[in-house]
């Protein structure tokens, strides 16, 4: 941040004491710089080096919400912010569409948070990133599966000060990194392509070059791997299509919760008011307590605590504590994704700390928590375990392209790579795969969650919701599981090719 103490604190005095007659007001301050890097065949093809620098003021006065923003971080501009603030609110007002009454939150007092993270990616020399990417494309461009390589990264550095009327002061640095390497390669058949899978994740640039064995990613046995993998996929057969036992991997797993979970558990698309945008929810108000969502072994957090979680804070956009709950347990819809209006809307005594804006200049709005799949556990099944109890199924793993309905109910999923099993074994690569399912069908025909070992932390930087839209990281783990019966489809004879 590039405002010392002192000079935050006048910017949050001048703020509030304006906020005279507001039930609500907030002061956010931020800095966000934003970097990206893409290569295609070991040359950079993209570099973006971003910096947004600002701060908003949010408003609740007479039942109304007011906003404002402004690039001119002083504490003259945040006092007038807030007039204007009260002026939108004041307009709003009269449009009337109902009160917002948004529910208590207790002060936090002094806050200072940080991501865990040894080196912030941000701080890196352009140049050495695009000497990493060059020398992983480089070598695996010199495979002879391998035709084109694709390399790309996006790193983030948000720092964020909020100072409330309740009084809660909260600084706060949050870091995320993510990778990718895309191998493609050509046979009589057409093309197919091969990416890593390493997800997002709120950790530093060690998370590329540190040690595995110290909890970063394995670059160098995936990236060993990926051009024989490549190469088995061009040599592999199209898969028939069929109903199919699937033990999916995290890798594959975390963009379906993510689609039929995170999203369907917000609580205002569930209530209807995210519908012009990307659609509301089959998981109504009315079914919370009683939606059989999927089987008993199923239970699903929302969490905004979890180290490494893209959506991680101490303290939300709107100056809510961060929290863990529950969203499905043994099976069963019993909680939403709130933020501190949609709780007041709907009777909840709290938020659980679900408000996020992905700019100083945008309003906070409900976004969602790191939604994740509990494992069954140390002693829970090795995938391994689960591959041996199919005698006829696929082993999905990774994630490619997606399509699901506007109330995140009917859905079809690919992935990067599919294995046949067989008699309880893998028996190679097949391709050209996508399994499609009802929510509710999907996880009820879950009859296995994997161990402790099996549960990866998975996720998104690029989360859309609202209009304008905005984009926010989060993070989703889970276990390999096993489905049965699932849908299967040869994507190849659907698209007529």
């Amino acid at each position: 941040m590039p405002l010392h103490e002192d000079e935050l604190a006048r910017l949050a005095d001048a703020a509030l004491s304006a906020a005279d007659g507001c039930q609500v007001a907030e002061l956010r301050v931020e800095r966000i710089r934003n970097q990206t890097v893409r290569l295609h065949d070991a040359h950079p093809e993209t570099t973006v080096d971003d910096t947004e620098y600002g701060m908003g003021v949010r408003v609740v006065a007479d039942g109304a919400v007011g906003f404002a923003a402004s690039v001119d971080v002083r504490p003259e501009t945040a006092a007038a912010l807030v007039a204007q603030a009260k002026e939108m609110a004041r307009l709003t007002r009269q449009a009337g569409d109902g009160r917002v009454e948004p529910v208590p939150e207790p002060a936090h007092g002094d806050v200072r948070w940080s991501s865990a993270f040894a080196i912030d990616p941000v701080t890196v020399p352009m140049r050495e990133k695009v000497a990493l990417l060059a020398e992983w494309s480089a070598r695996l461009g010199a495979a002879a599966s391998v035709e084109h390589t694709t390399a790309s990264l996006r790193a983030a550095s948000e720092r964020t000060y909020l100072a409330d009327l309740n009084g809660t002061r909260a600084t706060q640095h949050r870091v995320r990194l993510h990778a990718q390497l895309e191998v493609l390669g050509v046979s009589e058949g057409g093309f197919e392509t091969m990416r890593t899978l390493a997800p997002p994740v709120g950790q530093g640039w060690e998370y590329l070059t540190g040690p595995a064995a110290a909890g970063n990613w394995d670059w160098e046995d995936e990236l060993k791997a990926l051009p024989d993998l490549l190469a088995e996929k061009l040599a592999a057969p199209s898969v028939r299509p069929g109903a199919y036992d699937l033990v999916i991997d995290p890798s594959n797993l975390a963009l379906t919760i993510h689609e039929s979970i995170g999203h369907a558990t917000e609580l205002d698309r569930a209530v209807g008011y995210e519908a012009a945008f990307a659609g509301t929810s089959f998981a109504t108000f009315d079914r919370l307590g009683s939606l059989r969502y999927g089987s008993p072994v199923m239970q699903v957090t929302g969490d905004r605590t979890v180290e490494h979680g893209l959506a991680t804070v101490a303290i939300d956009s709107e100056g809510v504590g961060a929290q863990s709950f529950d969203l499905v347990r043994d099976g069963v819809l019993v909680g939403y994704q709130l933020d501190r209006s949609i709780a007041g809307a709907m009777g909840f005594d709290r938020s659980n700390g679900c408000a996020f804006a992905d700019s100083p200049l945008h309003v906070p709005i409900q976004r969602m928590a790191n939604v994740s799949l509990a494992h069954s556990g140390d002693d829970g099944p090795s995938t391994e375990e689960l591959v041996a109890g199919v005698e006829d199924g696929i082993y999905v793993v990774g994630d490619k392209s997606w399509s699901i309905d506007m109330q995140r109910y009917n859905f079809q999923f690919t992935g990067q790579r599919f294995y046949r099993i067989e008699n309880g074994g893998l028996a190679g690569q097949v391709k050209d795969v996508a399994y499609q399912a009802s929510t509710t069908d999907f996880w009820g025909a879950l009859e296995a969650v994997g161990g402790a070992s099996t549960w990866v932390l998975g996720g998104a930087m690029n989360c859309g919701k609202g209009q304008p839209e905005q984009t926010a990281p989060v993070s989703h783990g889970c276990p390999s599981v096993l489905v049965r019966g699932i849908r299967v489809l040869n994507t190849r004879q659907e698209s007529g090719r």
